[in-house]
């Protein structure tokens, strides 16, 4: 473990973020990380648990107390073989995790868990600055060829691996860039995009093909696809948004986040747009609708647009500002979090329930809304309704639709293919063989789960990899985690 006794004698430091007042005039990240000393104190924190929970709270299996324990004894360079071992690409999951690593924590029952989120990405970072990243070149082709659908972190990390043991990968994107929602989802200052281009970069040298700016099912057959490879591996995500259809959702200003936040991706990457197509909260009243990290996303973007104001709006009861341990813990907890593009410049509210959007001359400019109370009937179950008297509106010139998504794009490629469809609307395979109703043809990631994690998406990626694997080989030596 690292220091026997540092959890007693070491407080839990986190990263800082740059003042507000400057960070909302770029697009950079602006975390502040800890000097080298600094992560290897709070790796002696880590208590090495008899149960370490922090494995159960991961969805990678990240091997936590390891890494803590080599980092703290200044060993970075095993730290990093250890974090590769579970993870293709901790300088992603470093920064856009949520970590429920730390809310499993042993320490986070007196709310000072390990900053295992901050070593990682520490890890990772050093690892690069130091060039010990290096392409891994498989030492045998197999003479298989594995075709990928879409190039977000489950469909990067199912391809590095397949090409890694071998086999001739290539991945197709919609988009015109690599990436996914990692490119198009995630704002720039929550990661920049040159995390990709570099792991791109990496791929392309263990024999990675990508091509983008090739939708299947639409620019190129998906039968087509399983008649030229040996299998085909579907990660094109859950990307059919969640819509409001109350009146007045025809009117011009309402947007999906999916939307606005790939269009700011894109100029932050040097693309141009006409004046009339631009999607702009600059001096307009911004109305948020949908309170998880989407909706936080939203904000930060419009705060760096100069919105007159941002407001949030969330049809669930405000959460708890701390979770009861004794409930919860190791578990994810329901309790109020505060990004920060919360801390930037909005205002948030809870149980409301927007019944209209009202315009003017075919443009927004009001929501109706109203309150609602939340309570559960006899069977347990919470059930909404809305409380008289209640109604209120508030001003918008642009409202953005972040309420989450529904499953996968069923138009095009899945109807195809003819895949059978889970209840939720999802690609149906199991998590052992992710093998699809279609002979083969594999799922992974939020297009068979459902909207997910970064993590879960990696993990699905990297479990696919085996499972194809073994499909074409008879056997696998990957990892099944």
């Amino acid at each position: 473990m690292g220091k026997t006794t540092g959890f007693m004698e070491i407080t839990r430091q986190e990263r800082k973020y740059a003042p507000a007042a400057d960070r909302i005039h770029h697009y950079q990240e602006f975390i502040i990380p800890l000097t080298e000393a600094g992560v290897s104190r709070q790796g002696a924190r880590c208590m090495d648990c008899g149960i370490p929970f922090c494995h159960q709270g991961c969805p990678i299996d990240n091997i936590i107390p390891d890494w803590n324990d080599l980092v703290y004894r200044g060993r970075w360079r095993e730290a990093l073989a250890v974090l590769h071992s579970t993870n293709n690409f901790p300088e992603f999951t470093g920064r856009i995790c949520p970590a429920p690593c730390e809310a499993a924590c042993t320490l986070n029952l007196n709310d000072e868990p390990v900053t295992i989120k901050t070593i990682e990405c520490a890890i990772i970072d050093k690892a690069w600055e130091e060039a010990w990243i290096v392409p891994q070149i498989p030492s045998h082709r197999s003479g298989k060829r594995v075709a990928i659908v879409g190039s977000g972190p489950a469909g990067l990390a199912c391809a590095q691996q397949l090409a890694r043991i071998g086999h001739e990968v290539v991945v197709y994107e919609k988009n015109d860039r690599i990436g996914g929602l990692l490119r198009y989802g995630i704002p720039d200052f929550k990661m920049e995009k040159q995390l990709i281009d570099r792991r791109m970069a990496q791929m392309q040298a263990e024999g990675v093909k990508f091509r983008p700016n090739t939708h299947i099912g639409v620019d190129m057959s998906a039968l087509r696809l399983v008649e030229e490879f040996d299998a085909v591996v579907l990660t094109g995500g859950a990307e059919k948004p969640r819509d409001l259809p109350i009146p007045g959702r025809e009117l011009a200003g309402i947007y999906f986040a999916m939307e606005f936040l790939p269009q700011q991706n894109r100029r932050v990457a040097g693309d141009d747009f006409p004046e009339e197509l631009t999607i702009s909260a600059a001096n307009k009243h911004v109305i948020v609708i949908g309170g998880g990290d989407t909706g936080s996303d939203c904000i930060g973007t419009s705060v760096r647009h100069g919105a007159a104001s941002v407001t949030q709006l969330e049809i669930l009861p405000k959460p708890p500002v701390k979770e009861n341990k004794e409930l919860t813990w190791p578990n994810w907890p329901n309790k109020l979090r505060s990004s920060s593009s919360h801390e930037e410049g909005c205002q948030r509210d809870w149980s409301v329930v927007t019944k209209a959007f009202i315009g003017r001359q075919g443009q927004v400019n009001k929501v109706q809304l109203v309150r609602v109370d939340w309570q559960p009937d006899e069977q347990g179950r919470w059930l909404m309704s809305e409380i008289p008297g209640s109604e209120f509106e508030l001003k918008a010139d642009l409202v953005l639709l972040a309420m989450g998504f529904v499953h996968p794009v069923h138009e095009g490629m899945l109807q195809e293919l003819g895949v059978a469809l889970d209840g939720r609307g999802n690609v149906q395979a199991n998590t052992q063989h992710h093998k699809t109703s279609v002979d083969k043809v594999f799922v992974a990631g939020d297009m068979r789960r459902g909207q997910s994690l970064v993590v879960w998406a990696i993990r699905e990626g990297r479990q696919a990899a085996r499972a194809v694997d073994e499909f074409l080989m008879g056997y696998s030596e990957l990892p099944s985690y």
